[in-house]
């Protein structure tokens, strides 16, 4: 049920879509989209809705490309450099990693990206106002969580001594999330497990080593292939009896306990309604970064009485959204 609306806030971009779109668009131009993931991927219905509105109709309009690293993120600067060979007329960029391999691989095919990290942090652009070059884009700051994260785990289960971080080290901003982890368990006084991941034999290991270290509470970092991955690190959660705190609201649909993170909503609409904007002929360096600052707290009670635990009637009151 839906428990309260958040404002949403975008940075350095108007606020109302616009009401005129211009010309049609006479030629079929092509999309090129860079994934870091899994192949089953697709541009969102959001994503697909903000280009619409620039009239550009994936099959009819415009013809899309994909490709994908199956988070073999080693991959990204070949395949980035096969859609710049493929002469695509946007490149669609997911995740840091994405977009630094589209920024590394042109400076002059337009590049979008997609990214809940700080793009001027890792380099993506120099400024959120003014990106310059090629590169804009949309980031929903989804990292910017980790702090408060660990602050609701510690209200969730208060006597969990010992919380585990499960992180990929190879995302582009590792070195900052483990240091947000170590600065928020010295700050509530808890023991920080800290696992790491790769691969499903990764899983396994590390929710294995988790539950030796007895610990009495998770927060699962945002992560591409942690996303792909959400149906098994749910389970392996629900086989340990681990409660876990995940990043976005799919853990949360898919049984997982609860999620906070960034809203990837509006910063998927505008990405679309930026890469329509680009192919009428808008230049990247106008663009500025759309930044979405709506988070999202969602609690499963279903999940919750599985594993025993009394969600607090004051995170309940605090929730966006709670599965019933």
């Amino acid at each position: 049920m839906r428990r309260r609306q958040f404002l949403q806030a975008v940075g350095g971009a108007a606020s109302a879509w616009p009401l005129t779109v211009g010309a049609e668009p006479t030629l079929r131009p092509t999309i090129g989209v860079l994934f870091p993931g899994a192949s089953t991927f697709r541009l969102s219905p959001v994503f697909l809705a903000g280009l619409s509105e620039l009239g550009f109709i994936e099959g009819k309009t415009v013809a899309i490309d994909y490709r994908f690293a199956e988070v073999r993120y080693e991959r990204m600067p070949a395949l980035a450099a096969d859609l710049v060979a493929r002469k695509v007329d946007v490149i669609v960029a997911f995740a840091a990693q994405g977009g630094l391999a589209a920024k590394a691989a042109t400076s002059t095919i337009p590049v979008v990206f997609f990214t809940g990290v700080d793009p001027v942090q890792v380099g993506l652009v120099a400024s959120l106002n003014r990106p310059g070059g090629n590169v804009t884009g949309t980031t929903f700051m989804g990292a910017l969580s980790t702090t408060k994260q660990f602050g609701l785990v510690h209200e969730l289960v208060p006597m969990a001594k010992a919380v585990g971080f499960l992180m990929d080290p190879d995302v582009a901003n590792a070195v900052e999330e483990m240091r947000d982890a170590r600065a928020s368990a010295q700050t509530l006084g808890i023991t920080l497990e800290i696992a790491t991941a790769r691969s499903e034999s990764d899983l396994e290991t590390g929710f294995a080593t988790l539950a030796e270290a007895r610990a009495g509470a998770l927060v699962v970092d945002s992560d591409v292939y942690f996303f792909s991955q959400r149906d098994r690190i749910v389970a392996l959660a629900a086989r340990h009896g681990i409660p876990a705190l995940y990043s976005t609201r799919a853990f949360a649909d898919a049984g997982g306990l609860a999620s906070y993170g960034g809203s990837a909503g509006e910063a998927d609409r505008w990405a679309g309604h930026y890469v329509g904007k680009i192919l009428r002929g808008a230049k990247p360096a106008d663009l500025p970064v759309v930044q979405s600052i709506k988070f999202e707290l969602v609690f499963n009670l279903k999940t919750a009485k599985t594993l025993g635990l009394e969600i607090p009637p004051k995170l309940l009151a605090r929730a966006d959204e709670v599965i019933e």
